[in-house]
Formats: C-alpha cells, sequence, structure tokens
C-alpha cells in the first residue's frame, strides 16, 4: 500500500531514518509490540480464517503491518533456490539450481541475473521480503543444508551472496542474509554450541557476512538456532551488538530463525529485533519488560526503528509488490544457464567427452529416477516441483509431517534421459532403474555408452550420516564400469562424496541439483554444446578421516530431565524437527583452517581441490606482474591452448608472512576469462588491503601484518603455477 500522501513521512525526500523516526512518534506502544513479532505457532498450525491472517501469502513467514500509518505487512519467502512454497497457494516458482551449483560459477553477473529473477517472481507473489542468502562456511560438509550454501570461502560465498541481494534489493525488496553465525551443522542446530576463537569466526563465517552486507546493503540478518561460546546465536551480544552494530555499523533489522528466540529481555538487549515466527518472548513478555523498564523505551524504539527504516530503504512502503504471472520463460533460460555454468567436470579420462552423436549406436542411462526428473534439497528451500513430485514418496511418510518436510525425495520434472534422448536422436537409448546392479551392468555391457546417475539426497532438518552415496549407489556404479570402461558418472548431490570407484569410470561431472532445465544443461554439457566451465566452491576430500572432524558430532538422545530450549513448548513436530535434547559442544579447533585451507596445512592429498574444474579445451598462464598499492593490482595472460573456446576462472591466492600464523594461503580474487580458441588475454585482479589482512584479538582490530607475501595465481587452489613475493 502507498502511505497517503497526507502522511509527513510519505516525503520520498527525506532519508529513511527521517522517516521513520516520524513514524515512531505516532506508533502506541501495543503497535511497536505488533512489529516485531509473528503470529505465533497457535496461528500457523491453526490457520486462522480471521483477523490479519486472512491478510497473509504464507502464515508462516508474516508480520501485520500499521494500516492507520501506512505501514505495510511483512510477507516473507525463502528464496535460496526460488520462491519456497509457492505451489501451496498454486502458484508457479523457478525452481533454480542449488546454491552450490550457483556457487560453482563464480560469475557475479550470473548472481545478480538469479536475484533479478527471484525478486521479480517474489514481486509478482507478493512477497515484499526474501529469506536469502544462505553463506554459512561449509566447516561439515556433512551438514543437511550443505546445498543451500555458497562454498567453504568466505570471499567466494560473501561476493555471490551480495550480488543476487543486491539485485532483490533493486526491485524494492527486503533482503536477508543468514544463518548468522556458525550455525554449520544441522542435527541438533538448537542445542550445539559452537566454539571457536573469535579470530577465527572473523575470518571465516563473520567475514562472509561482512562482505555480503557491504556489496549489497541487505537489510536484515537471519540469527541462527545455536549457540555460540555459550551463549544463544539470537541473544550473543558479541555476534550482535559488538561485530554486527558496531564493526559492521549495520543499521537494518535482526530476524530470529523460526523458533530461536530463548528469551525476550536479554534477547532484545543483546540485539534480537524480531521474533519469528512466534510471539512467546517478543509479544505480551516483551511488552512487560518494556512497561517494568527491563527493556528500556530507547532500546525498543530502536528495534522499531531498525524495522521502520528498512522498510523505507528498502522502497517496500512506496513501491509495493503488484500481482502478476511470473515470467516463466526467463526463469527457465536463467535457472538453464546456472547449471551449465555451475556443473563442474571433474574427470574426463581420454577425452571420452564430449559425446558425439553422429558416431553414438547405443547409450545406458542408468539410476536417479533419470527417466523422470533431477532432485532437489529439502526443507525451507524447497521448491514446489511444477505438475507435482513424479517420484511418488512412500505414503507413511506423507502422514508424517515431519518425514515429508524432511525425508521426502522431491524431484523437479526435468528427466535427463530425455536431454539424452534429444541429443542422440539415431542412438538407441535405454534406461535401467539401477535398482538391480546385475541387470544394470548387462544393460551397460551391451551399450557403447553407460551413464550412471547417482544422487544424494539432503534436506534442512538432518545431517548425512557420511559422505558416501546412499543405497548401494557405489556398487552400482562399480558394476556398471565392470561391463563398461566408456562409463560415466553425473552425480546430483548438495555436496562432496567420496568415490570409491574413481579410477574405474572413464568422466564424472558434478551436476549437483540441477533445476528445473537441468535435463537440458546436463545434455548439453555432455554432447559438448556447452563447455563446462564451472569450479568447486568446496573440497571433495579422499575420504572422512581426512576431515577436521571425521567423527561427526550428533545430538545425545533426547533426556527427559535434562533441560532443553524453550521450542521444546511448540507443537511436537517442530521441536522434534529442531533436534530438541541435551545440549553437546562441538569444537571447531581447526579455527582460521576451513575447507581448502585445512588441507593444505595439513599437507593432505585431496580428491579435488577447492577451485577444480575442467574444461574442454586447455587454458595456459604467464607473465605475472604485481603491484602493492591500495588496492595492490595482480596482472597475468591467460591464453587458450585448445581448439575451442572456453571460460577460464583464474584465481589468485596469497600466502602470508609466517608471523600471521594464517593457512598457507588464502584466495584474495578471480576473474572470469572468456578466451577463443588460441586467444590470450591480460588479466588485471584488484586485491583490495583488507584481503591481506588478519584479525588481531588483543586490539580487537584488522591489520596488515608486515613482511613479505606471496602472490599466487592459477586454475586452482592446488595448481598455481606462477607466484611473486611482495612486501608490506
Amino acid at each position: 500500500m502507498n502511505p497517503p500522501k497526507h502522511f509527513a513521512w510519505s516525503d520520498r525526500s527525506l532519508s529513511p531514518d527521517e522517516r521513520a523516526e516520524m513514524v515512531i512518534k505516532e506508533m502506541t506502544l501495543d503497535e511497536k509490540i505488533q512489529l516485531l513479532h509473528g503470529l505465533g505457532w497457535q496461528a500457523i498450525f491453526s490457520q486462522p480464517e480471521c483477523g490479519p491472517a486472512t491478510r497473509t501469502i504464507s502464515v508462516l513467514g508474516f508480520i501485520p503491518g500499521i494500516p492507520r500509518l501506512g505501514i505495510p505487512d511483512l510477507q516473507m519467502t525463502d528464496s535460496n533456490q526460488g520462491v519456497s512454497g509457492a505451489g501451496v497457494k498454486g502458484r508457479y516458482a523457478t525452481a533454480f539450481p542449488s546454491g552450490e551449483a550457483m556457487a560453482s560459477a563464480w560469475d557475479t553477473a550470473l548472481s545478480y541475473e538469479i536475484g533479478t529473477q527471484l525478486g521479480h517472481e517474489m514481486r509478482d507473489m507478493g512477497f515484499n521480503m526474501s529469506l536469502g542468502s544462505g553463506i554459512n562456511m561449509i566447516r561439515e560438509p556433512r551438514d543437511g543444508r550443505t546445498f543451500e550454501y555458497k562454498g567453504e570461502d568466505p570471499l567466494l560465498a560473501g561476493t555471490l551472496a551480495g550480488s543476487e541481494l543486491k539485485a532483490e534489493k533493486a526491485l524494492h525488496l527486503i533482503t536477508d542474509v543468514k544463518h548468522y553465525a556458525v550455525n554449520d551443522q544441522d542435527a541438533g542446530r538448537i542445542v550445539v554450541n559452537s566454539i571457536i576463537s573469535k579470530r577465527a569466526m572473523q575470518e571465516s563465517d563473520l567475514l562472509a557476512f561482512q562482505i555480503a552486507l557491504k556489496d549489497s546493503g541487505a537489510g536484515a540478518v537471519m540469527c541462527s538456532y545455536n549457540k555460540i561460546n555459550g551463549i544463544y546465536a539470537c541473544e550473543n551480544p558479541y555476534t550482535l551488538h559488538d561485530v554486527l552494530t558496531k564493526q559492521f555499523d549495520f543499521k537494518g533489522f535482526v530476524i530470529s530463525d523460526w523458533g530461536a528466540t530463548q528469551s525476550t529481555v536479554k534477547a532484545a538487549m543483546a540485539g534480537l529485533d524480531v521474533e519469528m515466527p512466534g510471539n512467546d518472548s517478543f509479544g505480551a513478555p516483551l511488552k512487560k519488560a518494556v512497561e517494568s523498564g527491563e527493556v528500556p523505551m530507547d532500546r525498543l524504539n530502536d528495534m522499531v526503528r531498525r524495522v521502520l527504516r528498512t522498510e523505507f530503504d528498502s522502497g517496500i512502503v512506496d513501491d509495493p509488490p503488484q500481482p502478476g504471472s511470473p515470467d516463466v520463460m526467463r526463469g527457465f533460460a536463467i535457472a538453464q544457464k546456472t547449471e551449465e555454468r555451475g556443473e563442474v567436470l571433474l574427470k574426463n579420462k581420454g577425452s571420452v567427452l564430449p559425446l558425439h552423436a553422429a558416431s553414438i549406436q547405443s547409450i545406458a542411462v542408468i539410476g536417479g529416477h533419470a527417466d523422470v526428473g533431477v532432485i532437489s534439497g529439502g526443507g525451507s528451500s524447497q521448491v514446489s516441483p511444477a505438475g507435482g513430485n513424479p517420484v511418488p514418496p512412500p505414503p507413511a511418510l506423507l502422514k508424517d509431517p515431519l518425514a515429508s518436510f524432511m525425508l521426502v525425495q522431491v524431484y523437479q520434472r526435468s528427466a535427463p534421459l530425455k536431454g539424452i534422448e534429444a541429443k542422440a536422436p539415431h542412438a538407441v537409448v535405454q534406461f535401467n532403474s539401477g535398482s538391480d546392479p546385475a541387470s544394470a551392468a548387462a544393460l551397460a555391457g551391451k551399450s557403447q555408452v553407460a551413464i550412471v546417475f547417482a544422487v544424494q539426497h539432503e534436506s534442512e532438518g538432518m545431517d548425512l550420516p557420511n559422505l558416501s552415496l546412499p543405497d548401494h549407489q557405489d556398487a552400482l556404479i562399480e558394476a556398471v564400469a565392470a561391463a563398461n570402461p566408456r562409463t560415466i558418472v553425473v552425480l546430483e548431490t548438495g555436496g562432496p562424496v567420496l568415490m570409491p570407484w574413481i579410477d574405474k569410470v572413464a568422466a564424472v561431472v558434478e551436476a549437483w541439483y540441477p533445476g528445473i532445465r537441468g535435463s537440458q544443461a546436463i545434455a548439453n554439457l555432455l554432447f559438448g554444446d556447452v563447455n563446462p566451465s564451472g569450479r568447486l566452491p568446496l573440497t571433495f576430500p579422499r575420504s572422512e578421516a581426512d576431515l577436521p572432524h571425521p567423527i561427526h558430532l550428533a545430538p545425545p538422545k533426547p533426556d527427559p530431565g535434562h533441560p532443553v530450549p524453550k521450542l521444546a513448548g511448540a507443537p511436537g513436530m517442530v521441536g522434534v524437527m529442531m533436534g530438541i535434547g541435551p545440549f553437546f559442544d562441538v569444537h571447531y579447533d581447526e579455527g582460521l583452517k576451513v575447507g581448502y585451507k585445512w588441507y593444505d596445512a595439513q599437507k593432505k592429498a585431496v580428491l579435488f581441490p577447492f577451485g577444480f574444474g575442467l574444461s574442454y579445451t586447455t587454458f595456459a598462464y604467464s607473465g605475472l606482474t604485481v603491484k602493492p598499492g591500495e588496492p595492490s593490482t595482480v596482472s597475468f595472460t591467460v591464453s587458450n591452448t585448445g581448439s575451442r573456446a572456453g571460460v577460464e576462472t583464474a584465481q589468485v591466492y596469497a600466502s602470508f608472512p609466517e608471523s600471521a600464523g594464517e593457512p598457507p594461503k588464502r584466495l584474495v580474487g578471480w576473474s572470469k576469462v572468456e578466451l577463443a580458441p588460441g586467444e590470450s588475454k591480460q588479466v588485471s585482479v584488484s586485491v583490495d588491503r583488507d584481503r591481506l589482512s588478519i584479525f588481531n584479538e588483543s586490539s580487537n582490530a584488522w591489520e596488515l601484518v608486515p613482511g613479505k607475501y606471496v602472490i599466487r595465481v592459477g586454475s586452482s587452489s592446488r595448481d598455481l603455477p606462477l607466484e611473486k613475493q611482495i612486501e608490506f
């Protein structure tokens, strides 16, 4: 709703802060409290037919506005991989590839394009607040939400998320970054205590948020369920006040993850502004705390001010969403482009890929329900499949709301089998489900090429038991590879997997969760219409023994006599989903050494390193020069030494002076380079001084350590042919 012209704060020439202050002066105490919480668990599960809920698009993400003052309702939706839950209202939303697929493109322009499409679709459906993007560091690759995030490096994740959210904000939406902070596993997420040093946080998880907020101007930060060094993230003075408010100068509001608010006074005074989706803490208890003086009126006004200034700053007051129809075809095109740029070619022995349709007479397509669709990630980011789920789950799962939320495997209707058939119209293409390895091997043995689709389902509310492919798929791949040396494995996974069969197959493609146009994108890569350019945003280890935490700590079994978080008072299935039980500690003793930094520091071999990805052409690097300054300029030449056009992701890393106490190297920049066959290009990458700084806990500040730095350039964290020493 547009504020009527007689409101003084409808003057758009005023700053968001001035407009917010004018509104606050007209508000009653009840109206202020109303803006700071959702409708409550009872409203969510009873779906009332009267009151403010009649205006909701989703009761789960709704805060009623104040019509008399021209303040709109907040209509929120998850949007990590598309507008989630739209199908519940009978609306279409584009199912994008997963967050890891987006990150594998290492492409800020593409991230902006994704954000633009997401923003248009949210507005078309009436939403005015986005609950994405997720950028938790992948400290624990078995985390069930790995697929939502953008890798293990803070510069990569923060930069890509910032570009995506900047595009959404440009369309007048409130944007949000989550889950703040160190929410690096989902099993027992509300009872886990993440123990980590301030320096380690600042140079990893918190840095990713800082970069994303600076680049995007996002209006909200979602605090997480877990404790951080013994204090819940949504009432943690260090992360919320000292870091977010003071250090980052964040002027937006902090919103709790759903059910993550554990107190009233403590949370409000630490920096939490909005409780979602309930009102147990910031409803009547907050009003009582304000009236008693436990929460000063100045702090309450600050909470309200942050919400209001964000509404004005984002544009949702002056330019509210208007009903519309999503541009389905544009969504298809961007989803396909994302997958084509994000899928990663990991192995290509003997250049078995690309396939040449004219010379292939028979193809076996095996496993992964490739005859009907591509798998997607579950939980709150699940995008409803257009036309329904083509792989019916067991009826027992559908009867259990918790199981259907987490365990049901949803496939998007984009069948890789059809894409392969379209590319090879003269070949005999046969499908085998892979349920019987012997039968699949028999088909592979009589086919010229065998393509095995292997899937791994991830979901919010759970973690993976291990990094192995589930349901005996390793044995299936072994059997097929033994029958046909021209076996290609296409992985549809949420994160890294172990590959005991890697030496026995000809090619491996990491397709992640491919989205609504996965069929076309995968087929285009397999048959060479697309030259693969994806690069891994996280490391694939050789074994779980090589992880910083070889044994994944899961929550202890619930103890009726043990104190549990307040969320236990919510409906039973919600409490179970959140992992209610005794508290347990996870010590992130690896500290600064997240992902590739750990493997480098431990001198461990990996299956595939951070930044790795093959192409159908080859590249060479030469002529490195480094000009120190603010910023420093790293220049070099990249040449396409192959016979076809391709895109290289040139990566720049820095090794610090020994006195800095840093891991062996850190990503400090990159550049996407498009090259024709035989073409060379001069590339320059700017490296800001803060990329070369460390966090000093003693001074509580970032600093540049004097000494000698080594700048390294190449195609992955383990392939850096150019290096040059500089000194600061």
